[in-house]
């Protein structure tokens, strides 16, 4: 047999190679994906967004935007986002809604400014607001998880009794802080940091904590993934729903205790639409509106992104109008870069 006919008789391992070639491709483009949709890729996009909006403002309103002042204004009308959030992220987790905070955060200022509330002082006050926000959110977690009511219609009803109701007990009429302590203690600077910043900033580490390193935040993605699959796998998934709503109802009325920090004034009309702002917030940050995926920290940054871009907005005296246009762009962009990211990685 000649060399010709041995070579030829010869099998050959091309195929294979390429075939190895292109599993190495695919591996290779599933990792990038996953890293894109895991937390890191999602954070590392937002700080880059935020990093952008912080240049833009630099670029078309110079030291206005980049004075610490304004730093501290970006920060102080954030922070009361910011704490709502927190909650919303729990319940957005789970697959539900909350449509009531904005308006459970209006109802916990007007609560705790009547004057039958400030003649107790400011301890008084803040319990009051506290309670106001858990008492409605387990109201909405009762009849969402024992009346199975849907999330969205519970916390609508709940969105605007809650609103009537802080309108009978203030009258229509906006309520003055008069508790002097009240002010001392939650109003004003500490270490040069807005009172209220520290405040959010407390929220949302005892957030991310709760969220990734107890029980409750895994059994708040495990109910969001797969609520039957929970329950079979022994969570209590009803009550569960309840306290994640009551969790929300809480970080409303913090919220509630914020506002008045920041304006002096208890009014039926705090708070009014910070839902949306919150639910944008949550959504822009990477929490699946699905449910079973949440993240604190992106959440944070959803807050910093779109707070720093109404404060771009208002330097350069943008209308409100083109404001509001640009903002539901983001929304939209942000879910459908989440659905992308999905099937990406299904």
């Amino acid at each position: 047999m000649s060399e010709q006919q041995v070579s030829a008789s010869m099998p050959t391992n091309k195929p294979d190679a390429d075939e190895s070639a292109r599993v190495e491709k695919a591996a290779g483009e599933r990792r990038r994906a996953g890293f894109l949709s895991g937390a890191a890729g999602r954070n590392i996009g937002l700080v880059l967004a935020l990093l952008l909006l912080c240049v833009v403002g630099f670029a078309t309103a110079g030291e206005r935007f980049a004075s610490v002042s304004n730093l501290m204004t970006i920060l102080s009308l954030g922070s009361v986002t910011g704490v709502l959030a927190i909650g919303m992220t729990f319940v957005i987790t789970t697959g539900g809604i909350d449509l009531s905070v904005g308006s459970v955060l209006g109802l916990s200022s007007v609560w705790a400014t009547t004057l039958a509330t400030q003649s107790y002082g400011w301890v008084v006050m803040v319990i009051c607001a506290l309670a106001v926000g858990l008492g409605a959110g387990l109201l909405n977690g009762l009849i969402i998880a024992y009346g199975r009511v849907v999330a969205f219609i519970a916390t609508l009803a709940m969105l605007v009794a809650a609103r009537g109701l802080a309108e009978l007990i203030a009258q229509k009429r906006t309520q003055i802080v008069n508790v002097d302590a009240f002010n001392d203690i939650f109003r004003g600077n500490l270490l040069g940091v807005p009172k209220i910043v520290w405040i959010f900033a407390i929220v949302a580490v005892l957030g991310w904590f709760l969220f990734n390193r107890t029980t409750f935040g895994r059994r708040t993605v495990a109910v969001g993934g797969n609520a039957e699959a929970a329950r079979l796998a022994g969570i209590k998934v009803k009550r569960h729903l309840l306290y994640v709503y009551a969790l929300s109802g809480l970080t409303a009325g913090i919220a509630g205790v914020m506002i008045l920090a920041r304006t002096s004034a208890g009014s039926s009309t705090n708070g009014l639409l910070l839902e949306l702002d919150t639910i944008a917030a949550v959504v822009v940050g990477g929490t699946l509106l699905a449910g079973g995926r949440g993240t604190i920290v992106g959440t944070v940054l959803g807050v910093l992104i779109f707070t720093t871009l109404t404060n771009v907005f208002i330097i350069n005296n943008v209308d409100s109008s083109v404001q509001q246009i640009a903002k539901g762009a983001i929304i939209v962009g942000a879910v459908l870069l989440q659905q992308r990211l999905s099937r990406r990685t299904t």
